[in-house]
């Protein structure tokens, strides 16, 4: 999950039709609706979108001077202060949008200012989607990177490189999240650098970009872990001594996996989880709750992910393993130091798990709340704070060791 290039509700899971079915159903038929409804939901949760909706409608580009401004419907998310990405064109465009111009209720519009045109004509554009990634390529930060290929279980996987100027032996993994890529992680690279670490955005199965796993699905950090231990394994074998995982929605549920699972955990340093999923069996439930399912719907949804018969309606490979998945349950077992940054407002991943598993664990677990920010764009709102938690968080448990000049091992 996660912002996606920044992720909607409507992208992931748009059932209301088939739950307003299923509440109209005459007795005959509720458990045949009702499972349906549970398969489509499972289904759903665990296949990657193969084409992005474009569900943001562009209602007009207006010139202003040597820039733009932009008019689109007044949404939760286009409502909100800050810089976002719009992506169009199909995601062969991407324009970043800046402050609030005005904003008319009464029409139920917002109008925008245009910061900056990455790609593709904006004027001609008339449907987008909203996104929290207001970079697509490292050399939009003015940064140097280098296109690497990561050896994953399931076959080869781009990734970029950026180099720190000064760097330390500790590396930065950024860890996307569902339906999105690694652009998601361009937000960190700055807060990064400025720590002295390389920063290396992957990608991962079933993500576009890298090498498909066998059963084309997802399985929410169960197993995409074991690509973030390739990516590890490439940090280590090039440099590095240890790694902070930095991870966005599922890929902070990736991370977690990661740092409970892999051989190579002891080399993890530390975590930095952004609206991470903390408890899919919590999350799932809210999501069925949004579309109007009923519960019973989301229960059996969550029983055909978790059982083998399941995997017959799901195409899964394995069934996934949610309670392993719940840190709230596992909270005394996270050992490794980990920050999240979390807004109290995400209607997407709901923030209550983060805030009981930092209760919870106090000594490894630190939780920064923002709030107005909804899924995966606390930066977006506020990007100095954001990199100034991260800084003040990260520095003192870095350490300065610097990496040796011949790059290998000290």
């Amino acid at each position: 999950m996660a912002s996606t290039a920044g992720q909607t509700r409507s992208s992931w899971l748009k059932w209301s039709a088939l739950a307003a079915a299923a509440g109209v159903a005459g007795a005959s038929v509720v458990a045949t609706t009702t499972s349906a409804l549970a398969g489509y939901f499972a289904r759903k949760v665990v296949t990657p979108d193969r084409v992005r909706e474009e569900d943001l409608p562009i209602l007009a580009v207006i010139p202003d001077g040597t820039k733009l401004q932009i008019v689109l419907p007044a949404t939760a998310d286009t409502t909100v202060e800050g810089s976002y990405g719009l992506f169009f064109d199909r995601g062969a465009g991407h324009a970043v949008v800046g402050r609030i111009i005005s904003h008319v209720p009464r029409e139920g519009t917002v109008t925008r200012e245009v910061l900056r045109t990455t790609a593709g004509d904006l004027r001609h554009a008339r449907q987008g989607w909203w996104s929290g990634s207001i970079f697509t390529h490292p050399s939009q930060l003015g940064l140097g990177s280098e296109d690497v290929t990561l050896e994953l279980p399931g076959g080869p996987a781009p990734a970029w490189l950026v180099p720190a100027d000064e760097p330390l032996a500790t590396w930065a993994i950024m860890v996307h999240g569902r339906g999105t890529s690694r652009m998601e992680g361009l937000r960190a690279v700055p807060a990064a650098r400025a720590l002295g670490l390389n920063s290396l955005l992957i990608s991962y199965r079933n993500d576009g970009e890298a090498a498909a796993a066998d059963d084309g699905r997802y399985g929410l950090g169960v197993t995409e872990w074991a690509d973030v231990e390739a990516a590890i394994e490439y940090a280590l074998a090039h440099g590095a001594h240890d790694v902070v995982l930095f991870g966005y929605s599922m890929g902070g549920a990736i991370a977690l996996q990661a740092a409970d699972r892999s051989r190579l955990r002891r080399h993890i340093k530390a975590l930095v989880l952004d609206a991470p999923v903390i408890n899919w069996v919590d999350v799932l439930a809210h999501q069925a709750r949004l579309n109007r399912l009923p519960e019973a719907v989301g229960r059996y949804g969550q029983l055909m992910l978790t059982h083998p018969l399941g995997r017959r309606v799901t195409g899964l490979a394995a069934p996934v393993d949610l309670k392993s998945m719940d840190w709230v349950v596992r909270a005394v077992e996270l050992r490794t130091p980990t920050l999240i940054i979390h807004s109290i407002d995400d209607d997407f991943v709901p923030y209550g798990p983060t805030a009981e598993l930092a209760r919870k664990n106090p000594e490894m677990v630190e939780f920064e709340p923002f709030s107005h920010a909804r899924h995966t764009k606390e930066y977006n709102v506020d990007p100095v704070r954001w990199d100034a938690v991260v800084d003040a968080w990260l520095r003192p448990r870095l350490g300065r060791y610097q990496l040796p000049r011949n790059g290998g091992e000290e």
